[in-house]
This record gives structure tokens, C-alpha cells and sequence, in this order.
């Protein structure tokens, strides 16, 4: 059972009456098989333009268009039953006006079947977020470290800290009175996270924050050690896929080289014989 208490797809709704109470369990998926694993444990798959790192190599977030974003949805849309679908409008997408980010937001809920978007800032998006919310379009907000203002922060780097803290709080606020159903707290510092948490009405979703927050997000590819090239203070491994991978992948190329693949068991003779359940003859 998840934080929301419910069997069947989990709303917007939902995820804000779950404020204070079980946090709520997110994780990315960007494929079918992905989204099908997190469905059973999550209460929201996030379909994070992470993606253009993690599947397609880009050095950042801000090469991810829009067609992009798409694919994936859909791809993950036909792995969910149960977990709320938010997905990423990626940069360019939608910061020039609210009427931009309507049209683009409203093309991702219709090709994808998304149940929200995700959008990134603070105050200056509040207008944007009140133009979607006000027309049908479920947001959560992003606040502190945004990475798709990287070159604005000059890199990965913790938002919030000193006097900085007023604009990350500031920012949180703004989200929420605009109508975000809940805003993702990336990279702040732990008392902040517990502080906006405490403050704003609507949940927070934390990643490198606090456990305080009314959630928790992490790139699925990275807590399972499936993403190496590198590794935030945020992630905690709970596996090491892709190092399982590796040595798998290692002993096949060994097998392929010594002639000991394929096997007896792998190849078909002459005569047909009862093939295993599934398989062809």
C-alpha cells in the first residue's frame, strides 16, 4: 500500500492530502520495464529529463527537447497502473511565456497520458504555474537546485545557503501559492528543506534536502548503480547493477571467445524436441 492509502492510480489530489503524513515514494523511470518495476513501489514515477544524461549520453539536461520527452512518456505510461505519471517539460520548452508552456504542457498530457508536469523555478515561474493549474494542467514545481540552470549557478552546486536561504524560501513559497501540488527540493540545506516543509501547504519532495520533507525522489538508474559517471552525496546505492552487468557481460564475451557459446542446450538439431514452455522448436 502506498503513503496515499490507495489501490487504484494516485492524482494530484492525492500526493497533497498525503502532506505530513507517510512520505511519499518517487522515482524516475524513463521505459516500460523501468516503469513497471517502480509502479509496484512508488506513489509517483517521475519521467525526469535526467534522462538526456542517463540514456542518451548529453553532458546535461539541456540538450532534452520536447519529442524527446514524449517518447519516454508514452514508454512509461504503458508500464503504470498505480503511480502518479509527472513528467518533465525540458528546457526551452517553456520558460518564454505561460502561453508557451500551456501548449507544450498540453501536448505532453495528451500524447503521454500524464497525469502532471514537472517545471523548474521559483517566483519567476509562479505566473506560468497559476496560467496551467488555472486551465487544467496538474504542476509540480522544482525549487533550489535547478539543474537546468546549471551554467547560472556555474555547476552543481547546494542553493540556500546563508543569505541565499531567503530566495530558495521565497521561491518555495511562490510555487505553492500559485498552485504547485507539490514542489521537489533538490540540493538545499537541511534545515531549510525542514523549514519550507514546515511552512508551505504543499508537499515537498526532497533530493539532497531532508528527511523532514513529505518525500523523497532519486534517479532509479543511480540508486541502483546502473548510472557511474558520477555519484552525488545525495545518492545512497541499494545495488550495484551495473557493475552485476559488467561482470555478466564479461563472462558472455569470454564464453562467445572460447566457443563454449552457444551450448548444446542453446542450438536446435534435426529432429525436433519438446521445446521448453514459451520456446519455438
Amino acid at each position: 500500500m502506498s503513503a496515499t492509502g490507495q489501490a487504484r492510480a494516485v492524482t494530484p489530489r492525492q500526493v497533497v492530502a498525503a502532506k505530513g503524513g507517510t512520505p511519499l515514494v518517487c522515482l524516475t523511470a524513463y521505459t516500460t520495464p523501468m516503469a513497471r518495476l517502480v509502479d509496484t513501489h512508488c506513489d509517483i514515477a517521475l519521467v525526469g529529463d535526467s534522462v538526456g544524461m542517463v540514456l542518451h549520453g548529453l553532458p546535461s539536461t539541456l540538450g532534452v527537447t520536447l519529442d524527446m520527452m514524449i517518447m519516454h512518456g508514452k514508454a512509461v505510461r504503458r508500464g503504470l497502473e498505480h503511480a502518479l505519471m509527472v513528467v518533465d517539460l525540458p528546457f526551452g520548452f517553456y520558460e518564454e511565456s505561460p502561453e508557451q508552456a500551456f501548449r507544450n504542457a498540453s501536448r505532453m498530457m495528451a500524447e503521454t497520458g500524464c497525469g502532471a508536469v514537472k517545471l523548474e523555478g521559483g517566483e519567476t515561474m509562479a505566473e506560468t504555474i497559476r496560467f496551467l493549474t488555472g486551465r487544467g494542467i496538474p504542476v509540480m514545481a522544482h525549487v533550489g537546485l535547478t539543474p537546468q540552470g546549471v551554467n547560472t549557478f556555474g555547476g552543481y552546486t547546494v542553493q540556500g545557503r546563508g543569505k541565499d536561504r531567503d530566495r530558495v524560501l521565497a521561491d518555495a513559497r511562490a510555487v505553492a501559492d500559485a498552485g504547485a501540488f507539490a514542489v521537489v527540493l533538490e540540493k538545499v540545506p537541511e534545515a531549510l528543506a525542514r523549514r519550507i516543509t514546515e511552512e508551505i501547504a504543499i508537499p515537498t519532495i526532497g533530493i539532497g534536502a531532508s528527511a523532514a520533507c513529505d518525500g523523497q525522489v532519486l534517479v532509479a538508474d543511480d540508486m541502483l548503480g546502473m548510472f557511474t559517471d558520477f555519484r552525488p552525496k545525495f545518492v545512497k546505492r541499494y545495488a550495484e547493477l551495473g557493475a552485476e552487468a559488467s561482470s555478466a557481460i564479461e563472462a558472455y564475451a569470454a564464453d562467445v571467445r572460447a566457443r563454449r557459446f552457444p551450448a548444446e542446450e542453446h542450438v536446435f538439431g534435426e529432429t525436433p524436441k519438446a521445446a521448453p514452455k514459451g520456446d519455438t522448436k
